[in-house]
């Protein structure tokens, strides 16, 4: 059994292996050339226009639910109000180019594009609830939020814009430094969290009967809020999830089940709750 679980893992890996690479490459450069400092300057005034720019800003960026914190906390400090800085915080996690090119390695191109853009509805839909629910700006903690990690082993990453973003560097210089950053820094980021989740899917292939998700899981209003109370509690980030989600259809569970799962397992979690009460009230 053991060895059937890591072939099943072992296949699941071969088949996402070159579309990860390609998203870590263009995470990279993606950090590189979009930092939180510019785009705080797009996400100041208004209830409705900074929500929508900040849920598109998140959306290709390769953070975990973690790591998302400090760059919020970031554009927070540098004038985005409550709704835009509720919109990164669910975008970011829930997709990245990592996570896009992993889902349509191992799903289908309808996924891969669905997720995207459930991640944009959902973040604007909490953006725009917390401008309307909070209209005055009124802010929980004492101005200091605590922007310190609460998982452990998800933040040992510095996820503030590497120094090679600043001017005076060639477009050479900036690519180089892109890729290092992405084959170091990002890699580094979800590197277990990915292989955790390719070991998840080989056991969920391998011990559990088609029968028993096909039954829990196989559609309905049902199936999905069984898989969001899953998903909510748990820590897993963004690319690690697609091979748990992947895995998941094959055994039986509707692709809208498992696309709840790939949407609640990186959006904010328990273990971030605190400090994003610190840091939105």
């Amino acid at each position: 059994m053991i060895t059937q679980i890591f072939i099943q893992s072992w296949k699941i890996l071969v088949d996402a292996g070159s579309y990860i690479l390609l998203g870590i490459v263009a995470a990279g450069i993606l950090k590189i050339f979009l930092s939180p400092s510019t785009v705080a300057t797009h996400l100041g005034k208004g209830r409705f226009l900074p929500v929508i720019k900040a849920a598109l800003f998140g959306i290709p960026l390769p953070l975990c639910s973690c790591g998302t914190l400090p760059a919020a906390a970031a554009l927070k400090k540098q004038g985005a109000n409550n709704g835009a800085t509720t919109a990164f915080l669910v975008s970011t996690p829930e997709s990245g180019v990592d996570s896009i090119a992993v889902t349509y390695a191992l799903m289908d191109p309808v996924m891969a594009v669905a997720r995207p853009v459930a991640a944009f509805i959902t973040a604007i839909s909490a953006g725009i609830a917390g401008n309307l629910l909070n209209p005055t700006g009124r802010e929980g903690g004492a101005g200091k939020p605590d922007h310190t990690c609460q998982t452990e082993g998800c933040c040992d990453t510095d996820h503030s814009p590497p120094e090679d973003n600043a001017g005076g560097k060639t477009i050479l210089e900036k690519m180089t430094a892109g890729l290092v950053f992405a084959f170091f820094d990002v890699w580094e980021d979800i590197v277990v969290w990915f292989f955790v989740g390719l070991l998840l899917s080989g056991i969920i292939t391998v011990i559990i009967p088609d029968s028993y998700i096909s039954h829990h899981l196989g559609g309905g209003i049902s199936s999905m809020l069984l898989m969001l109370l899953i998903g909510i509690p748990v820590y897993i980030c963004a690319t690690g999830s697609t091979p748990v989600a992947a895995s998941m259809v094959m055994k039986g569970a509707s692709p809208g089940t498992a696309l709840v799962f790939l949407l609640s397992g990186p959006a904010p979690n328990i273990t971030s709750l605190s400090v994003i009460t610190g840091l939105l009230g």
